[in-house]
């Protein structure tokens, strides 16, 4: 299944995020492409949001993972940024299989640099952005 959004201020990032989360239900692993700046990250952060995080959502760039506590049930976020990795080893180091096979959201910028350990149940979302406008496309 495919679904596409189109916005035209980042701000509605907020109002979409609420959308996105209805559409993908019960998925928690989450692929995001797209150019740097086109609002992965804040989309994120929005989704995060809806879903009861307090903590600050920010790009994992350096540490490659953020840890975001949810208020029900002690669920977590993690929220991977791999745009620095050279290779999928640094993943396997990282210990990748914690978390992207526990039970929390995975929410993964950069996954074309890990491909192979993308696995086809998780949803992917593509931001592209062209002439002031957003287009998001989530696919289940």
């Amino acid at each position: 299944m495919k679904k596409s959004f189109f916005i035209s201020k980042i701000e509605d990032l907020n109002v979409v995020a609420k959308d996105i989360l209805l559409f993908i239900y019960p998925n928690k692993k989450i692929a995001f492409y797209g150019n740097l700046g086109v609002g992965k990250t804040t989309l994120i952060k929005a989704i995060s949001l809806q879903l009861g995080v307090t903590d600050l959502v920010q790009s994992p760039t350096f540490s490659i993972v953020n840890e975001y506590k949810l208020d029900l049930n002690n669920d977590k976020i993690f929220h991977f940024d791999f745009y620095r990795i050279k290779d999928e080893k640094e993943a396997y180091d990282l210990g990748y299989e914690d978390y992207f096979y526990s039970d929390n959201y995975c929410f993964i910028e950069w996954p074309e640099k890990i491909m192979n350990l993308i696995n086809d149940e998780m949803v992917k979302i593509k931001i592209c952005l062209e002439d002031n406008i957003r287009k998001i496309e989530v696919i289940i």
